[in-house]
């Protein structure tokens, strides 16, 4: 779930950027080098090769199943990367940045890093795996990461922004200032890799290998691979969005290789936070894991964007739960939104047989409610940009909140009744409602793509239609006098408990859901 957690947030960053107009490349793939996935092929009796196919096209299926809009999806032993890792450890090679020496050190099989003894707990175990660290003695090729020590600490005071949230950067400038060592970046006794240049006998590291891969996957398809062709097709990242846990490698020893090599440095590294499952952190030996892909099969791809974006504040660490994640789901999509769209166009339906009386920009004249969502979605805007994402979902769910208390106190089924006047202004309440629902659909996109087009459909528009909006389509005024709704349809099913009588007070999730994979195709550098 970690690894849906960061694709599910890249997405909504890509959608948002897309719609206000940007030319996006959303990359993210699999790191398929390294002892670990050889050991993990042995294990279950595959080759590496076999193995890494397998779980590619696992992480595929789950991303078309989250509704994920990448552009370019890059596996580290395709042939175009292995040649673009190539070329760039040799243009550090020739930069003097690379030398030869023995080794002997504590290694984490699972970090794919060699450790400090200060850093282990209690038998020399790592403290993110909790698994002994081993003793080894190699002979090996380094990078020199202490001649950037000056570099980097002028990089990380004077850009601020290079790594998010601020206390990450402050984690970053701690590191760095106790002094950077050189890191071994190849390994003579892991055959599955990458084989370093002037020394076949040798593989290079997975981290010096695998983190090219933001460079790889700009390369064409159907061209030679070459690192310079790759780094004008898109050229610095805009934004690396990786877990905590290899922030180091990111914010430390990527700048460092991409200086030695003469390239330019992604904008913005930012490092979000873990997930728990009720409190604790998540592990095989505790059987308490969370499957992304079980999440999706029983709630939908809406119900778990929205969840782990909205209740996850981005950056921080986050808490799963099975009744809070129900909870809110129903509270917001099935309530707030998805009941007052419903009751909006169901008393169209009976009092204005589905269409609406006139255009919402006439119907909001001297209405507070439309100045409301308009100061709503600006926030909402600003929140997005900022990668504020749980914010944004916030602002968003406020307009519906809006619109659930202005129909109460306006109690158009009322005004219907009395006929006159009082029907007339009943009418055009509606069409303010149904308008507000309608930029609810639009700010929502990056987080609820599916929902929101759904959202579109019961408001009358075709498919094409909802493809084409931008965030211009957020301003006040698209529903126009004339158009007709789409007979009323629940948007969102909500998630129902069951008590089963048979087995006493156990409980079921029953979840009815359509499966629609419409999704506008969105993409943004980084992943």
């Amino acid at each position: 779930m970690g690894s849906a957690y960061s694709t599910i947030a890249a997405d909504a960053i890509a959608r948002f950027q897309r719609l206000i107009g940007k030319k996006v490349i959303f990359i993210t793939g699999t790191d398929e080098h390294g002892e670990k996935i050889a050991t993990a092929a042995a294990a279950g009796g595959s080759t590496p090769n076999d193995h890494c196919d397998t779980i590619s096209q696992s992480y595929r299926a789950l991303w078309k199943d989250l509704d994920i809009s990448y552009d370019k999806f890059i596996r580290t032993t395709d042939p175009k990367h292995e040649a673009i890792v190539e070329e760039f450890y040799s243009k550090v090679l020739a930069n003097g940045d690379i030398y030869q020496a023995d080794y002997e050190g504590l290694y984490c099989v699972n970090c794919e890093e060699y450790k400090d003894e200060k850093e282990l707990l209690e038998n020399n175990c790592c403290p993110m795996h909790l698994k002994p660290c081993v003793s080894r003695k190699e002979d090996n090729y380094f990078f020199a990461l202490s001649k950037y020590q000056k570099k980097l600490e002028d990089i990380l005071e004077h850009n601020p922004s290079f790594v998010q949230p601020l206390y990450r950067l402050n984690e970053v400038q701690n590191w760095v200032k106790t002094g950077l060592k050189d890191f071994s970046i190849s390994r003579a006794s892991v055959d599955w890799g990458i084989r370093v240049p002037n020394d076949p006998k040798q593989t290079i590291y997975v981290w010096f290998d695998a983190l090219l891969g933001y460079i790889s996957a700009l390369s064409d398809e159907h061209e030679q691979p070459n690192l310079q062709t790759a780094i004008s097709s898109g050229w610095p990242a805009s934004l690396h969005l990786i877990g905590k846990d290899i922030l180091r490698f990111h914010a430390v020893y990527w700048p460092a290789m991409l200086l030695s090599a003469g390239l330019s440095l992604p904008n913005t590294i930012f490092g979000h936070g873990f997930l728990t499952k009720d409190g604790m952190k998540m592990g095989k030996s505790l059987g308490n894991t969370l499957e992304p892909n079980e999440l999706v099969q029983r709630f939908g791809p809406d119900a778990v964007r929205y969840f782990f974006l909205r209740e996850v504040e981005f950056g921080n660490d986050g808490d799963y739960s099975e009744e809070r994640f129900i909870n809110i789901v129903n509270a917001h999509l099935a309530n707030t939104i998805g009941n007052l769209l419903n009751r909006a166009i169901g008393l169209l339906k009976k009092n204005c047989q589905s269409t609406l009386v006139v255009d919402s920009s006439d119907a909001a004249e001297g209405i507070e409610f439309k100045d409301t969502v308009e100061k709503l979605v600006e926030k909402s805007k600003v929140q997005f940009e900022s990668l504020q994402l749980s914010s944004a979902c916030e602002s968003v769910m406020e307009i519906g909140n809006a619109g659930n208390l202005y129909i109460d106190a306006r109690a158009p089924w009322s005004l219907f009744k009395q006929g006159g006047e009082s029907f007339d202004s009943a009418a055009k309440d509606l069409v303010l409602v149904l308008e507000a629902m309608r930029i609810i659909a639009v700010a929502l996109s990056p987080v609820t793509p599916n929902l929101s087009l759904r959202i579109y459909r019961q408001l009358g528009y075709s498919d094409q239609q909802f493809h084409a909006v931008t965030w211009s389509d957020t301003k006040w005024g698209g529903l126009k006098g004339g158009q007709v709704m789409a007979l009323p349809s629940p948007i969102f099913a909500r998630i129902e408990t069951v008590e089963e009588a048979e087995s006493g007070p156990t409980t079921q999730k029953k979840v009815s859901k359509k499966k629609d994979k419409s999704s506008r195709s969105q993409s943004t550098i980084g992943a």
